[in-house]
Order: C-alpha cells, then structure tokens, then sequence
C-alpha cells in the first residue's frame, strides 16, 4: 500500500496508519480543535491513493469543532470528484471545497448524503450553489425534510456566526437500495445495506480497493448514540449480513479515524451485542427503566462520548426490548 508524505506526516496520519494496521488508533473528545486555520477539525488525509478524508471530532458537536464531528470523504476519481457528506453547516463544506481545491483541479460532481442528520445534509446549501448533485437514500430524504428545521435550528444554536449561510436543502436525488456509479478510475456502489443507527443510512463500497465509507453503520473510537427510531436488533443482522460481507480491508467509520472491520466491529456491532445482553438479563430478573439507565457498560467506558451517551444508550435499548 503506498502512503503520501503529506498523510504519513499528519499527526492524524500516522493515526489512520495505526488504526489499518489493527493498532488503536487514539483520539480525544476534549481537544476542542485540531485545525485552527479552518473551521474544519482536522485537515483532510489521503487514507488509500485518491481517497481522503477530513476526520472529524469524537465529540458532540460545538461551536468549537463547528459541527465537524463526522468524517468528511472525498474520491478523486480522475473524472471528477465524489464528496461523502455535505457537512454540518454552509461554511463547513466551502472550507472542505477549498480543502479539495488544493488536492486536484477536478470539479466536485456529486456528493453523497450518508443519511439525514445535520452534519451529513445542513452543508447541502453550499454545495447545491455550486451547482452540484446531491444523492441520498429515499429514508434520509424523508427524515430531513420532516426534521430539517429542528436540525437547523440545533446547529445554529451551538454554531452561532458559523450557521452563517445555512439554509435547508436537501438532495437532489434519491434511491432504494443501491446505486452504481461508473467513474473514472472508481466503482463506487452507494449501498442501503439495511437498518443501521438512523433511518436512510448508506455506505459507499468500492470494490476494487476493498474500502468502505461506511457512514454511520460503523463507529470508531467513540461510543455509538442510540436514537429513538434506533433499532439495534436490526442493525446487528446488517451488520453481519450486509456490512462484514462486504469483506472490506479498509474501513474509513462515520465517526473516528480510519481502521479495519476488526476495530469497528469491537466498538459498534460488539458493543450493541454487549448492550442488548446486560438489557436482557436485566429484564429477566424483574428491574425496571429506572435502574436499567445504570447497567454495567464499563467495558467501553474509554470511549469518548461514554458520559454523554452511556445511560441514555441503556434507556432506549430498555424501552426496545421491554415487549420483544
């Protein structure tokens, strides 16, 4: 495999290098920024030869990261580049434009919502100016017009000035289950691969490089966020019979860095297996929603974001499995 000097020389490199090795890659919730010279996190890397990303916080998001807390993809495919995720507001996704404009002099020709959240779609204004087309699965379409306004509204309240020029817009197009693009140097499959943490979430597979931008299927280094709508026995049969049988090498995660399936799968489909089974014993022995917020989740206590998410995460699988 061959690394530029630009990637080996990043700190964040040398943390994608570790994390494809199958070494723990390290990353910190409390460093509020890694970038200063731009309102992205960090400055994007070449993970695989013309493919890049801009890693972002394990963090919620704040006025300090901007909002950039996922990670913004891009391929440049010879033909024109492919962006995964529009970003978490209007000025988010101009500073990664300007961030690709150093890289290639190919135009951006398409970018991919990974599903309807806010730092996968508020940034769409930005790029929808320029002229470019905007995909999603149908799932997202649908959430981020019904939710869109309480999104942006989130965001703006966090990101103060940073909202600037933020608007709603949504994609351009949509698909079921798969769409197959043909460009360049690339086969680029967008896939629904199942229910995963949010309803619409794809995962971009190129098959010839044995990589995955799996979007919010897989997370890294900081602790998964269960939803409401979040159905975790179903996102665990994606996993196994959709994700894993990709047989992907590489695993570029919706959030933290780079890695294999190895590491990803230790730090979502483990964790929602470890999750689901403290539920269940729970509820066998006859507690209630109350004390399930406290069920035993240290095992993943290093994870960043844990303070944040670890009751709430035991709360909502309660509520799931209650009736199962």
């Amino acid at each position: 495999m061959v690394w530029t000097r630009a990637a080996i020389a990043l700190g964040a490199g040398l943390s994608i290098l570790a994390g494809l090795t199958g070494i723990e890659a390290t990353a910190s919730q409390a460093i509020p920024d890694q970038y200063p010279q731009s309102v992205l996190y960090q400055k994007p890397v070449e993970v695989i030869p013309h493919v890049w990303s801009a890693i972002g916080a394990t963090a919620p998001p704040t006025y300090e990261n901007s909002g950039h807390n996922n990670n913004l993809s891009f391929i440049v495919t010879g033909e024109g580049v492919v962006v995964v995720n529009g970003g978490a507001a209007y000025l988010l996704a101009k500073a990664l434009h300007e961030e690709i404009r150093q890289i290639t002099d190919e135009s951006v020709v398409l970018v991919i919502n990974e599903n309807g959240q806010g730092h996968a779609m508020l940034g769409n204004s930005y790029w929808a100016e320029q002229g470019v087309a905007i995909l999603a699965h149908e799932d997202a379409a649908a959430e981020f017009e019904e939710y869109g306004a309480q999104i942006l509204t989130r965001m703006q309240g966090y990101n103060k000035d940073k909202a600037e020029g933020t608007v709603l817009q949504g994609p351009t197009e949509t698909f079921a289950d798969r769409k197959i693009i043909e460009m360049g140097r690339f086969r680029i499959e967008v896939l629904n691969l199942g229910p995963a943490h949010s309803p619409g979430d794809i995962s971009v597979w190129l098959p010839e490089q044995k990589l995955v931008i799996a979007g919010d299927m897989a997370f890294h280094e900081r602790m998964p966020p269960i939803f409401e709508e979040t159905d975790t026995a179903a996102w665990i049969d994606s996993w196994v019979n959709g994700f894993e049988a990709l047989g992907a090498t590489y695993v570029i995660p919706g959030h933290g860095h780079p890695t294999n399936v190895a590491q990803v799968r230790r730090y979502t489909h483990d964790y929602l297996v470890y999750l689901r089974g403290k539920i269940r014993e729970h509820i066998d022995s006859g507690g209630d929603l109350a004390s399930a917020y406290y069920v035993d989740q240290t095992p993943y206590a290093h994870l960043d974001t844990y303070e944040e998410l670890a009751t709430r995460n035991a709360g909502r699988v309660y509520e799931q499995m209650e009736f199962e």
